[in-house]
């Protein structure tokens, strides 16, 4: 097959996140079996215009703000002539109305939407934005063949008008040959809790700090170590600096891999307190890694996390629930070897081969019609 995939993000892109990972697994995957794979995407300073990925050939045009209008305007004067068999937009918060500039057949991919947390996030005018751009999918996508990465989202696209007939569960992978539990199932010395993602508002960190500052009225140390950069951060340190815990977070930016492997294998938990994802790709790399997570009890993060199983789901935005989830698996060493135990059996039910063939399946199903 021929595909066109469009995309706000691509990996590189400094603000990409687990939807461009996806993207890249997923399709790169497809690449590998013998399909042709080409991204129309969104550029920043200093880019190249177009790279080729693990095979995936990248376009790049337009910037963040301005993509939604230039993607258009560079299909139409430079691959409209291209037979692609099908076009995938991949959905992550903001449409680009793909049926309306091209007479390919379309796929749309949704990893979540925003709906009203945008403005958890941003300020009324991109969050207004946001959240009015999302309204005509049911409308845009009427009967368009739809993947959802997560029960979660498939649910909010039939609660927003789409037909659950025309939408295709088909959920996240991982690496499970780099995503392990250390080999002498070594942790840190002390207690260590680990956020790893991006630093926005909607992920809610600062249920995080609040809880390292409670548990530490208490008498337990934890060491809360943040792995990500974001725009939230100045928000973050200032209120660490005002809840006294300075000496007891960790911003550590932007990780490497191996890095970020070794946090994941070493740390005591993992936690994820994010209002909404499409599915929470760190939770199931830190599973991989035989390490349980505690996460809010939220769309996307429920499938991920198994509760009770593979760690603890809690009330989101209730912060006692959280400080005292946190702290009774702390304090339990054998509640977390088991569940980090359960957790790596569970991660294993997932791959990144395994997703890419379902996609596969799905699509050539699709041309072959």
């Amino acid at each position: 097959m021929r595909i066109l995939v469009v995309n706000w993000l691509d990996r590189e892109n400094p603000l990409a996140g687990g939807a461009e990972i996806h993207l890249h697994e997923t399709f790169s995957r497809m690449v590998q079996l013998g399909h042709e794979v080409t991204l129309l995407t969104s550029g920043w300073s200093g880019c190249a215009a177009r790279v080729d990925h693990d095979g995936i050939d990248i376009h790049r045009t337009g910037a963040r703000y301005t993509f939604l209008f230039a993607a258009a305007a560079y299909y139409l004067r430079h691959l409209s002539h291209e037979s692609f068999d099908v076009v995938v937009e991949d959905l992550n918060k903001v449409p680009l109305f793909t049926p309306c500039w091209t007479r390919s057949r379309i796929v749309l991919l949704v990893h979540h939407l925003f709906g009203l947390t945008a403005f958890e996030e941003a300020g009324i005018p991109i969050a207004s934005a946001t959240w009015l751009l999302e309204r005509p999918i049911p409308w845009i996508f009427s009967g368009t063949p739809t993947i959802a990465v997560s029960e979660s989202t498939k649910k909010d696209l039939v609660k927003r008008g789409l037909h659950p007939e025309q939408i295709k569960v088909i959920p996240n992978g991982i690496d499970l040959d780099w995503y392990t539990p250390h080999p002498n199932h070594a942790r840190s010395v002390d207690p260590t809790v680990l956020y790893l993602g991006r630093l926005k508002k909607y992920k809610r960190v600062d249920l995080l700090l609040h809880a390292v500052d409670k548990l530490a009225q208490q008498g337990v140390e934890v060491t809360l170590k943040i792995a990500g950069t974001g725009d939230d951060l100045r928000r973050l340190e200032s209120l660490c600096i005002k809840l006294g815990i300075t000496n007891q977070v960790d911003f550590m930016g932007y990780v490497s891999e191996k890095r970020k492997l070794e946090l994941l294998r070493t740390c005591w938990l993992h936690a994820l307190t994010s209002s909404k994802e499409g599915w929470g790709i760190s939770c199931l790399e830190s599973s991989a890694c035989g390490t349980p997570t505690v996460a809010s009890d939220s769309p996307g993060l429920r499938e991920s996390v198994v509760s009770g199983e593979t760690g603890l789901l809690v009330p989101h935005g209730d912060q006692q629930r959280l400080t005292l989830a946190i702290g009774s698996l702390l304090s339990d060493h054998q509640a977390r070897e088991e569940m980090g135990r359960r957790a790596r059996r569970f991660a294993e039910r997932y791959s990144w081969d395994n997703s890419a063939r379902a996609m596969e399946d799905f699509l050539t199903r699709l041309v072959a019609q």
